[in-house]
């Protein structure tokens, strides 16, 4: 067992939590894995970056708020 990356540097896991973290992670894989694979691909979309990435609508550098 290797200890988690996100564990406090001085802190003993114990084997219950180390195994907890393991499995923790191998859901979230497994999660992203399937997300990826059940998107379809967009179709006619727009080009270049997520007009939506801060929460407001962008185009050309001119955001529109609805």
């Amino acid at each position: 067992m290797t200890k988690p990356s996100m564990a406090a540097p001085k802190k003993k896991l114990t084997p219950e939590a180390l195994r907890a973290l393991e499995e923790a992670n191998e859901r979230r894989q497994k999660q992203l894995s399937q997300a990826t694979k059940s998107l379809p691909l967009e179709k006619a979309g727009p080009k270049g970056a997520e007009p939506t990435r801060f929460g407001d609508w962008e185009r050309g550098g001119i955001t529109y708020d609805f």
